[in-house]
């Protein structure tokens, strides 16, 4: 490589590396506190697929109940010492997405497994971010003296 391109790949690397995980951590926590509020708010999300999967109540009770236990993911994800609270949050909600593949595959699929429908879409999305959550949760513990936020 070309020592000038070496320079600047070394350069945008380092930037990466300093900040990249942190502004994937804020990414996800953003993502979480705003597909969260809208569900207790009353907009229509596909996460009421969910709360079909889940039993202990009706939909409409469940639905808000998913939206704040969302929020509380997002959150938890912006504060460095509540990491690991937002990661369980979410590894207890992961079972629900599971279940409405096993459960819901007429509403998850359309044409064989390899076709999602848009709420299959959506689960598969979560899927996605509970691996994204992952490579959050292998920073814990990084030392950050005093930092709550980055």
């Amino acid at each position: 490589m070309h020592p000038k391109f070496d320079r600047l790949d070394q350069t945008i690397g380092g930037w990466m590396e300093s900040y990249g995980h942190v502004a994937h951590r804020f990414g996800l926590a953003l993502l979480f506190v705003w597909f969260g509020l809208l569900k207790p708010f009353g907009y229509k999300t596909t996460t009421s697929l969910l709360a079909e999967t889940i039993y202990w109540g009706s939909p409409e009770y469940m639905v808000p109940i998913l939206g704040w236990w969302e929020f509380a993911i997002g959150i938890s994800l912006l504060i460095r010492p509540l990491i690991r609270l937002g990661i369980l949050l979410l590894l207890i909600r992961l079972p629900g997405t599971l279940l409405a593949f096993l459960l819901l595959p007429d509403i998850c699929f359309e044409k064989g497994f390899l076709v999602p429908t848009p709420e299959g879409q959506y689960l598969v999305k979560d899927l996605v971010l509970f691996t994204a959550a992952m490579i959050i949760g292998g920073t814990v513990r990084e030392e950050h003296p005093r930092k709550i936020f980055h």
